[in-house]
């Protein structure tokens, strides 16, 4: 008897006709995930769709993914999503109805332009395109499928052009109700949502950022850093050869940045030498545990950004005496 795959295969292999049509009806009414597996043949297979009549078939039966545990949907669409041509089995399952069905956040991007008479702004076409670019890593992948769902409710348009202001945070909440109707595993569902909430973070840096502004943003994106500067270089889709190179380059200066200055972090500490000495001199304060106290106060700060690191002695020493620290104060 035939495994569910080599039946699979077979049919794929068939010329196009009735019988066809009715052979593959037949196998997704037993294996309704079929559906979601010819999705991944077609992404391995330099983005070739299979027959029209298995394209018809699985239309025609595509509403039976409803009635199968929900967490098979995700483990197999996932699949889809980590192959080469991505973008083909994308539009397949669009084809197939599948997306209106379960993903229909996604069928609202379709044909929203980002530009004014820019057909190839359209939000799906973009999608497409950032998922295929995006490393194979699955978080990565699904924040590429989902990081601009949010930009269909924002969309405003002015004398200046299409504005979608909010998008990110939008698209975050609207995650929260696909993974209600599709489970993923708690920690996957987090870095998800974190990575379509942030996606345009990256895009923002400026080579006048400071230092602490850099350390501040390697902070705030950590554990995501990797994969949030991955799925900003994916998100880079110009036509423009120059353009894409400048802001490719940008999100590499960010990346170099951020690595120099943990390196440095960790070999020279926050706080400069003796200013230990120079707070109970300043505070006429005998050395006491006190006096650690105030040093993990400063790190702290300069940990949050509020301070600068190795800094002069008065600068710490004045941040004390505003925050209501020096002794005999609070």
């Amino acid at each position: 008897m035939q495994s569910t795959n080599e039946t699979l295969g077979s049919l794929l292999s068939h010329p196009d006709g009735a019988h066809l049509a009715a052979e593959t009806r037949t196998h997704v009414q037993d294996h309704p995930a079929a559906i979601l597996d010819v999705a991944t043949a077609i992404g391995e297979n330099r983005g070739a769709w299979p027959s029209e009549a298995i394209t018809r078939a699985c239309a025609e039966e595509v509403g039976l993914l409803g009635e199968i545990d929900p967490e098979i949907i995700v483990s197999r669409l996932e699949r889809a999503l980590l192959t080469r041509d991505v973008d083909q089995s994308l539009e397949w399952l669009r084809r197939v109805d599948f997306i209106r069905t379960y993903l229909p956040e996604l069928e609202a991007c379709v044909d929203l332009n980002q530009e004014a008479g820019r057909r190839h702004k359209d939000v799906w076409d973009h999608t497409k395109l950032v998922v295929k670019q995006a490393v194979r890593r699955p978080i990565v992948r699904w924040a590429a499928l989902l990081h601009d769902i949010g930009k269909v409710p924002t969309r405003t348009f002015t004398k200046k052009g299409v504005h979608f202001h909010g998008h990110a945070e939008v698209g975050a909440r609207m995650f929260d109700k696909i993974a209600r109707r599709l489970p993923f595993e708690r920690k996957q569902r987090k870095a998800i949502r974190f990575l379509i909430k942030h996606h345009l973070r990256a895009a923002q840096y400026s080579p006048n950022w400071t230092d602490n502004a850099v350390r501040r943003f390697s902070r705030e994106m950590d554990p995501h850093l990797t994969d949030l500067l991955d799925l900003s270089r994916a998100d880079i889709t110009s036509r423009r050869p120059g353009r894409r190179r400048a802001l490719l380059a940008q999100i590499s200066e960010l990346s170099e940045r951020i690595e120099r200055l943990r390196e440095e972090d960790a070999k020279v500490p926050p706080l400069p030498k003796g200013v230990g000495d120079a707070i109970m001199a300043h505070f006429e304060m005998p050395p006491s545990r006190r006096i650690g106290e105030l040093r993990r106060a400063l790190e702290a700060a300069i940990e949050r950004g509020e301070l600068e690191a190795r800094r002069e002695f008065a600068y710490y020493i004045e941040w004390l005496e505003q925050a209501g620290l020096a002794p005999g104060e609070g």
